[in-house]
């Protein structure tokens, strides 16, 4: 071979990888100067908060956390107090005769009237999403939460409004 690897190692160089050049880390880690998504020298505390993490959360609505002394999004750490809360129930529900009661009205339909019973039975189905919205300290963060059940639009709905009494 041309360039001096052996046969076992398959004529592609080296069979151990090479150490790091310049003391770094190995490729795929953070070396002692950050790098990959993390500021450099910086450990969590400085990360996540003055004092290692935030108050313990006293709700969460989609992306959104509602603690004591803030509103944590994906955006950003928020002050709770003025903040402004909107929802909107984009959600629908529907309500048709499911196909086994039609079927099940003609078959009792040749043996009595009583058949026709079966047409009265209905099925619910609830597609769409619920968003959430919050304005506070000049931030705007909006969700959208799927929903596939009515009372889970209520749910959310108490959700704000305790975010809401919790932020005056």
């Amino acid at each position: 071979m041309k360039d001096g690897s052996t046969p076992e190692q398959g004529g592609f160089g080296p069979a151990e990888p090479m150490p790091p050049q310049g003391g770094g880390a190995a490729y795929g880690y953070p070396g002692p100067h950050g790098g990959y998504g993390y500021p450099s020298g910086t450990g969590p505390a400085e990360i996540y908060g003055h004092d290692g993490g935030y108050a313990q959360p006293l709700v969460t609505i989609g992306d959104i956390t509602v603690t004591e002394d803030g509103i944590i999004t994906p955006a950003g750490k928020m002050p709770l107090s003025g903040a402004t809360w909107t929802v909107t129930d984009m959600s629908r529900t529907e309500e048709k005769i499911p196909t086994h009661a039609i079927v099940l009205a003609v078959v009792f339909l040749v043996f009595c009237f009583l058949g026709l019973l079966f047409l009265l039975m209905k099925e619910r189905n609830t597609a769409g999403h619920v968003q959430v919205t919050v304005n506070s300290g000049g931030k705007f963060h909006s969700t959208m939460i799927p929903v596939y059940d009515p009372m889970a639009v209520h749910h959310i709905m108490q959700q704000v409004n305790y975010a809401r009494s919790v932020s005056i």
